[in-house]
């Protein structure tokens, strides 16, 4: 399998995308400073994934994810997840958003 995964920086909420055959050593990877374009970012948190069967489809997602349009597409469909690690960046603990209260 091929994965296409996205990870936010803690440091400045920038939003990398990349792909690999194993998320986990590549992800281990980023927040051990090995990948040159993402030392100085770290530490990084694992925001989603996705998995594709095929090299190719995997290689061209992941370059159509990366054009300026489908990065901010891609931004709003992690809304969510991303508000919740923003938030959450205390001891790595994820925090979910306080409730409205109602009057």
């Amino acid at each position: 399998m091929y994965y296409v995964y996205f990870i936010l920086s803690l440091k400045n909420d920038d939003l990398y995308i990349g792909y690999t055959e194993d998320p986990r050593e590549r992800f281990k990877q980023h927040n051990d400073g090995k990948v040159k374009s993402t030392k100085s970012l770290r530490p990084w948190v694992l925001v989603g994934y996705e998995a594709y069967r095929d090299k190719e489809d995997a290689t061209k997602r992941e370059y159509f994810l990366k054009t300026g349009q489908q990065r901010e597409m891609l931004k709003i469909r992690l809304k969510n997840s991303l508000g919740k690690i923003k938030l959450a960046n205390n001891g790595g603990r994820v925090a979910e958003r306080p409730k409205a209260r109602v009057c």
